[in-house]
């Protein structure tokens, strides 16, 4: 198996792209909004040496089927679900990119049974602050503003606008590259429509609406690695730290000089350390009875108050 060779499953009625390549393990490659399983070929080979490594195209995105549909987080966890069991692969390492991250947290959370560790790299769902560029994209009709990226070669000069931003030292022109290979699929207006729908279910003018703070605390005993470049445009560094704040026992490596993409800005460092972080915890195995013990004390550790049984017997 090849991971330049993209696959296909019909699930639930619509076609569902992916790569898979290697033998072991399983791994779970989430990619961000607007891109593809090709974002993790620079990485993927490498991990194929060790891991079955699964990299799917997200309902709405690259060659999987862009219907009217939702493109929630929680309907994209389904989705994640439903693949790895069509593939027969019970549980997997997930990382996810960005958008993908949030979907990998939702997933570890609406499924931790299937999640042996989590690798959020430069993930969405941390905090409210988010790039200007996403905020004004997510407005109402805003796909008729991504109208021009049809005129052929739009995408590319938007690149190098980006990138002139970038010299005069604004974060988002350090992955100018990486926004006009993910604009290269807008002049579908389905894949435009499947974008604005997916972005509107996370993000509104004021910046991010989900957040996987509230529910961190219930991946204290699983294993978690938190990677992000310090010059991230898209989603601050901050968030970073935020979330290694809010679980403690997570790994947290920061890329120098890396953008919104740090396992292309040295995907060698990224397949060694994820490699490290798998090879040396752990598979989180879910206890119910833990997990319900967490959701009844919370994030503070205080008990919330039980039911009182015989109440409600009468």
């Amino acid at each position: 198996m090849s991971p330049d060779e993209l696959r296909y499953r019909t699930v639930h009625g619509y076609q569902r792209a992916y790569r898979i390549a290697g033998s072991g393990p399983a791994l779970l490659l989430i990619h961000g909004i607007g891109d593809e399983s090709e974002s993790w070929l620079p990485v993927m080979g490498r991990l194929a040496e060790h891991y079955t490594v699964i990299a799917p195209d997200l309902l709405g995105h690259g060659a999987s089927d862009k219907p009217r549909a939702d493109y929630s987080v929680a309907a994209f966890s389904n989705g994640m679900r439903d693949l790895l069991d069509v593939l027969d692969i019970d549980r997997a390492t997930v990382v996810g990119h960005s958008l993908g991250g949030g979907v990998a947290a939702q997933l570890s959370y609406q499924y931790p049974e299937r999640v042996e560790r989590l690798v959020l790299v430069a993930a969405g769902g941390v905090g409210r602050e988010v790039s200007p560029i996403l905020r004004a994209a997510a407005a109402p009709l805003s796909e008729v503003g991504m109208v021009p990226l049809m005129i052929p070669g739009a995408n590319e000069v938007l690149g190098v606008v980006l990138g002139v931003l970038g010299r005069f030292g604004l974060e988002i022109g350090r992955d100018a590259g990486e926004v006009a290979r993910v604009l290269k699929g807008m002049p579908d207006r389905r894949q435009r429509a499947a974008f604005g729908r997916t972005l509107r279910a996370v993000v509104d003018w004021r910046g991010q609406l989900v957040t996987m703070l509230d529910r961190a605390y219930l991946a204290q005993t699983m294993p978690v690695l938190l990677a992000w470049g310090d010059h991230d445009g898209m989603i601050p560094v901050e968030h970073a730290y935020r979330a290694h704040d809010a679980i403690p026992t997570s790994r947290l490596s920061i890329y120098p000089g890396a953008g919104h993409f740090p396992h292309h800005a040295d995907p060698q460092r990224f397949v060694d350390e994820l490699v490290a972080f798998i090879s040396e915890t752990e598979p989180y195995h879910s206890d119910r009875d833990h997990r319900r013990r967490l959701l009844l004390t919370g994030p503070g550790g205080v008990a919330a108050d039980e039911p009182d049984e015989m109440a409600l017997i009468g």
